[in-house]
């Protein structure tokens, strides 16, 4: 498995440096707006800028490769969005931030795009779910150590802009000095909204309602947690505990989705969502270990709903139609990613910063509602109808090549199911 790895090595620390850069860029900016008096309002569109970006990079960037190449493409994305970063530290206003915000969702889909390309290329079909599982990791680890980074300086100053820039010129490199021939086309997805309906009408609804809640938390933990009296030391921790809870809870919720009706499964992490969400928004939390532990509660529930909902999905979708479905449903969830933040952020500047679990606690609770719904209406998939369940990265950070690449070893650990 070690000689299977050491050529994807530079495309893995690649990747992870693309998503350290992202996570530290993605967490330094609502803090430095909270020391600079932003609203609420306008950090919550900065997260609304960035879906924006990241749709669009999704969809335009086949385009783009189609037409320049990948390492061309590629050197675009991550040359751009370091000038972004230091855009958003010389002109320090919601005006300029909010735009280059979409910028860097944009550029971010399409490096993310490229080097999933580049690996999944470069990946033997054998150990193609091994090394997505791997890929999985490093990213989860990198996002991580992104935000937890800014603990170790002054976050209103400029060394974090800077150092984000840096590392989103390092991840260059692995294109730079690959010599493997260039990739196959990427995957091109495009969203119709009656068809996706028809597979799954439930998997489209949870799916957006998805998308809100968890681009509104994405964005606005930060903000919340500053508001409430949170060091930044805490703040980082906040925002990084639900991301790694919510990768831990997809092992025991992926047990019980193959076993169990997956509507049902949705329906109980997303009872347990509510009550997090009434935790935060009704009784507060006293101390920041309470805060923290209450945030991993909501990121274990969170964050573990969109492989099932995917999962769901494709329990219904005709052979060979799996990718065409998850990644419309990506797609969905980004349209949601676009309102969340949005909603969110005016919600906190016109009440409190607790009215931010009032927005996602209303998108769970009328996920509640039309699952119960679905399920009295419609029976469950019948257990040798369903595909095999396949932990995934959060949907924020899903492209339609980790889609592919998902699909793909998917594919593979049934055959080697089916041959045992």
């Amino acid at each position: 498995m070690f000689r299977s790895l050491l050529p994807l090595s530079a495309l893995l620390l690649g990747s992870a440096f693309l998503v350290f850069a992202g996570g530290m860029n993605g967490l330094v900016l609502p803090i430095r707006g909270v020391a600079e008096g932003f609203t609420a309002a306008s950090l919550g569109l900065l997260g609304t800028g960035w879906a924006i970006g990241y749709v669009a990079g999704c969809v335009a960037t086949p385009k783009l490769v189609s037409r320049v190449g990948h390492i061309r493409s590629f050197g675009v994305m991550c040359a751009i969005a370091a000038i972004a970063v230091l855009l958003s530290l010389l002109l320090i206003t919601p005006w300029v931030w909010v735009p280059v915000r979409g910028v860097s969702g944009f550029c971010f889909a399409g490096a993310a795009m490229i080097v999933e390309s580049w690996l999944n290329e470069r990946t033997e079909a054998t150990s193609r779910g091994k090394v997505f599982g791997i890929y999985t990791m490093v990213n989860l680890a990198a996002t991580t150590a992104g935000q937890m980074v800014l603990t170790l300086g002054d976050a209103t100053g400029y060394l974090f802009f800077v150092l984000a820039a840096m590392v989103y010129c390092l991840a260059l490199l692995p294109t730079a000095i690959s010599a493997t021939s260039t990739p196959k086309p990427l995957t091109q997805v495009s969203l119709d909204l009656p068809k996706l309906w028809r597979n799954s009408p439930i998997a489209v609804f949870a799916v957006f309602m998805v998308g809100i809640s968890n681009a509104a938390f994405g964005t606005l933990a930060a903000v919340y947690a500053a508001r409430i009296g949170l060091t930044v030391s805490d703040i980082a921790l906040f925002a990084s505990l639900p991301i790694l809870a919510g990768a831990a809870s997809q092992i025991p919720v992926g047990f019980a989705s193959d076993r169990f009706d997956r509507r049902k499964v949705l329906l109980g992490i997303a009872v347990l969502a509510v009550a997090a969400d009434a935790l935060f928004l009704f009784y507060g939390v006293a101390g920041a270990w309470a805060v923290l532990s209450l945030s991993g509660l909501f990121g274990a529930t969170v964050y573990a709903m969109y492989p099932v909902i995917v999962a769901h999905a494709n329990d219904h979708a005709d052979t060979g139609l799996a990718i065409q479905v998850s990644g419309g449903l990506l797609l969905v969830f980004g349209l949601g990613s676009i309102v969340g933040p949005s909603l969110a952020g005016f919600a906190m500047s016109g009440f409190s910063a607790q009215w931010l679990f009032a927005v996602t606690g209303s998108a769970h609770v009328l996920l509640v509602l039309f699952a119960l719904l679905r399920i009295w209406i419609a029976p469950p998939v019948r257990a040798e109808d369903k595909v095999a369940f396949q932990a995934t990265p959060l949907g924020r950070g899903s492209t339609p090549e980790t889609v592919t690449m998902a699909a793909e070893s998917r594919e593979m650990l049934e055959q080697d199911a089916s041959q045992t």
